[in-house]
């Protein structure tokens, strides 16, 4: 028997339009989109004026399996990420052993089958050694290329000029990268180090890693694209002076792409003096200029996704001091209600919010099927609803146990998440049962 979920009442937000209707799932897609739809359902949900969104796509967590489970696992973090209006992830390659080629890919696949909440895929990385393996993959079973141009160790640093250029050429699907410039970075903290000793403050992080160890980065990444023709994606921007590479407007047709964080869209610099540690992360939270030349970016498409960086640290390793302490904040299980935030305040509305979360992520990434409100495409859904609620009284899913919203009010809550049809989030509570689908791509 066809099962069938009905939602009613909702306000539809899809394609730069906001309608009001009903809509109707049948084996886990989106069936009809209606006015009204008279149909009865197994199982129905009076949205009763709430906002009906597809659900966000991440285009960067980092679930920290294998090898660093005791920080999180695909289980625990996609079931925060549910709860925080996500459906679809796509895992970073730096676990433990990290993942080089496509067996590593696989086996992640595998456990993701068997335990995750939401939809998934996962990226390949770059190593010193392993370009051949990246220049193999098969572009339909990943969803993309990871780089770390800075910010990384061992073999995941790539920073040596031959590396770089063949890796440019030869990148066979959608090239992601993390740029910071390491002797820049190495050269300001050795600064650092002789002015404080072992104490170095936490708000010293955006000036060690600063501006211009992330310009002098991305300024690279994008002359080895537009040299060598590839596509490539600089993750996470966190400086209005990077801006300058990138064009504003729709993400057809675009050859180079950017991504912004909700930490970098939400937090400034002044957030270091409540947060120490806890605010720390790379690419540094910046200025509060940063910061606003970031949100008008997203609002302009300039930038033209957003993601989380979703990556989970234990309290005890966060009380580290400043050289010790991990860079990485927890953010999935509040990700829809933290950007709500920016519509309430008038800095983005509803459809442009909707098309940087989840339209042009699916159309960056060439995802089947995902990513709209569309009779016959996977029913990944978000239900939000404007009401005030308190951080502090929500649960924390993710296994590390805290969250930097900590103290804040949302004026929006998630309702319901439906993950291919399924029912994964609903009334404040995790359906254990709900298995996501891995993700498909046409390329």
């Amino acid at each position: 028997m066809t099962r069938h979920v009905l939602i009613r009442n909702a306000r539809l937000v899809n394609e730069g339009q906001i309608v009001d209707g009903d809509l109707l799932i049948a084996d886990g897609r989106i069936d009809r989109i209606a006015g009204s739809i008279t149909l009865a359902a197994e199982i129905e949900i009076d949205a009763a004026g709430a906002w009906l969104l597809p659900g966000m796509i991440d285009d960067q967590v980092h679930f920290r399996e294998p090898g660093l489970t005791h920080k999180g696992c695909i289980a625990s973090e996609s079931a925060a990420a549910v709860a925080g209006g996500i459906t679809s992830f796509m895992d970073m390659p730096n676990t433990r052993p990290p993942t080089l080629d496509m067996a590593a890919v696989d086996a992640k696949r595998s456990l993701a089958a068997a335990g995750s909440h939401a939809n998934y895929a996962f990226h390949l990385g770059v190593s010193t050694h392993n370009l051949d393996a990246v220049a193999a993959a098969d572009p339909t079973r990943i969803a993309g290329i990871k780089v770390f141009m800075g910010a990384s160790t061992g073999d995941m640093l790539v920073d040596d000029p031959a590396v770089l250029e063949r890796l440019f050429a030869c990148a066979p699907t959608l090239l992601l990268a993390h740029c910071e410039d390491t002797p820049t970075i190495l050269a300001n903290e050795a600064a650092w180090r002789a002015r404080c000793g072992d104490n170095i403050p936490f708000d010293a992080h955006p000036l060690i890693r600063s501006a211009e160890a992330c310009y002098r980065s991305s300024s690279l990444a994008v002359g080895l694209a537009r040299r060598h023709g590839t596509r490539l994606h600089v993750l996470h921007l966190s400086t209005a002076r990077e801006l300058a590479l990138f064009d504003d407007g729709p993400l057809a047709g675009k050859q180079i792409t950017a991504e912004a964080c909700l930490h970098h869209l939400l937090f400034d610099d002044s957030g270091y003096a409540a947060l120490g540690s806890l605010l720390k992360c790379n690419p540094a939270v910046k200025t509060r200029q940063d910061r606003d030349a970031l949100r008008a970016a997203v609002a302009s498409g300039r930038i033209d996704v957003i993601g989380t960086d979703h990556a989970p640290h234990t309290r005890a390793e966060k009380a580290a001091p400043y050289a010790t302490a991990p860079s990485g904040l927890p953010l999935v299980q509040h990700a829809l209600p933290a950007l709500m935030e920016l519509v309430h305040d008038g800095v983005l509305d509803r459809p442009t919010l909707v098309r940087r979360c989840s339209h042009a992520v699916a159309d960056l990434f060439q995802i089947r099927d995902r990513g709209y409100l569309r009779e016959g495409y996977w029913a990944d859904l978000a239900l939000v609803a404007d009401q005030d609620h308190a951080v502090d009284a929500d649960p924390i899913l993710g296994r590390c146990g805290w969250t930097p919203f900590a103290g804040r009010h949302f004026r929006s809550r998630v309702l319901t998440t439906l993950v291919s049809g399924q029912i994964a989030w609903h009334d404040g509570r995790l359906n254990p049962a709900c298995r996501g689908e891995a993700l498909q791509f046409d390329r």
